[in-house]
């Protein structure tokens, strides 16, 4: 057998009949009937949108300045990425996909977002978040780092697989979400980082209830600290209450 003749429509460039392709229940993301492997890859492409959506939830209940211009950075990515497709224009791969939000695909939004989170996250958990003393103490932020990293890459990759982007649309999405996470960590850090106790105590942000917890050096223990001592406080004075 010629070694052309293993290749797939895909990689051969040639378009594949839509008949060929299912969905994942709920979403848009297509990929070949009876291909295990494109399923598990069609659910690591919708990892974007979990994300998005935890971010919200958290924005809505913690509150907190970092965690907005976190999720802030995100979005300006996004931003970003619209504007480099319709400025590059260039088309992604041929296939008869059914549901197509945009016709460009240069570069990888899918791609720019995840790398942009993962470099973001590592300069959060080793500058932002408390050290320890002991490099096993803080061997959670290895394992982390090296979880986001292996997340972007397999989001990445299912774009190409799954016939969504070509590879270098993938690869330059990645150095696009990479270098801009080092940018704009470097923006909040330096530039937005002390304006955050005026905004947190300016009348909107009261109003808000936004946070800031800067100077915190581990604010999951502080809040846990906090809301343990507070619930006692009050415990106490129920038991009194009922004493009298």
């Amino acid at each position: 057998m010629d070694e052309s003749d293993k290749l797939t429509n895909v990689e051969r460039n040639i378009p594949c009949p839509a008949s060929m392709y299912t969905s994942i229940s709920l979403t848009h993301v297509q990929y070949t009937k009876g291909d295990f492997i494109g399923y598990v890859l069609a659910w690591f492409s919708l990892v974007p949108m979990s994300l998005i959506v935890a971010f919200l939830t958290l924005v809505i209940f913690r509150r907190d300045l970092h965690t907005i211009s976190y999720f802030a950075g995100l979005l300006l990515n996004e931003a970003l990425n619209w504007l480099l497709k319709h400025t590059i224009r260039e088309n992604r791969p041929q296939r008869e996909i059914s549901v197509l939000f945009t016709e460009y695909g240069m570069p990888s939004s899918h791609a720019q977002f995840m790398y942009f989170f993962a470099t973001y996250l590592v300069f959060f958990l080793f500058i932002r978040v408390y050290r320890n003393y002991k490099w096993v103490e803080d061997l959670w932020k290895y394992i982390l780092i090296l979880g986001g990293y292996t997340c972007a890459t397999l989001v990445a990759y299912s774009r190409v697989y799954l016939g969504y982007h070509t590879g270098s649309q993938v690869i330059w999405g990645g150095v696009v979400g990479l270098v801009l996470g080092c940018v704009w960590f470097a923006v909040v850090q330096i530039i937005l980082t002390p304006f955050f106790p005026y905004i947190a105590a300016s009348p909107l942000g009261e109003l808000l209830m936004l946070r800031d917890s800067t100077l915190i050096p581990h604010v999951l223990w502080f809040e846990y600290t906090s809301s343990r001592s507070e619930s006692r406080n009050r415990q106490r004075k129920v038991t009194s209450r009922k004493s009298q």
